[in-house]
């Protein structure tokens, strides 16, 4: 059980200027996915609050809730790369989802965004939060 938690919370880049550059494009990308995408699940126009599309049918309430989560919490995990590995990964399937599905047919500059996100999501996913994170500090916790 040590050894998977090892896997998942383990993280570092070697020096500390790659730390240092991981943890600002976490920040900045955390940032500006709770900016965008996650203040517009709280702002209500025209009387109505956002639609979340539902291509894989979901019931809604679930639907409306991983999307919720996946903007406006995990950011926060991010930022503080706690869980870091595991905390993206909802957010990685919302925009995947976004850009194989639900923009399958857009042009190129709407589809940019979606793409953009889930491979930022997925280099943090193979890399982890690096050392200036909360799991490196818990793993060390924990090890000692």
């Amino acid at each position: 059980m040590t050894q998977i938690i090892n896997q998942i919370l383990y993280s570092d880049l070697g020096t500390a200027f790659n730390n240092a550059a991981l943890l600002v494009f976490r920040i900045l990308l955390a940032v500006e996915l709770f900016r965008v995408h996650g203040m517009k699940k709280f702002r209500v126009e025209n009387g109505q609050k956002e639609h979340v599309p539902n291509p894989l049918h979901l019931p809604e309430k679930l639907n409306g809730l991983v999307a919720t989560f996946s903007d406006t919490v995990v950011p926060f995990f991010i930022i503080l790369g706690l869980g870091t590995r595991l905390a993206v990964l909802p957010t990685i399937g919302v925009t995947a989802i976004g850009y194989f599905v639900v923009h399958k047919n857009d042009s190129l500059e709407v589809r940019d965004v979606p793409y953009m996100y889930t491979l930022s999501l997925l280099l943090i996913l193979a890399l982890g939060a690096g050392k200036y994170s909360l799991d490196y500090y818990l793993l060390t916790f924990i090890n000692n």
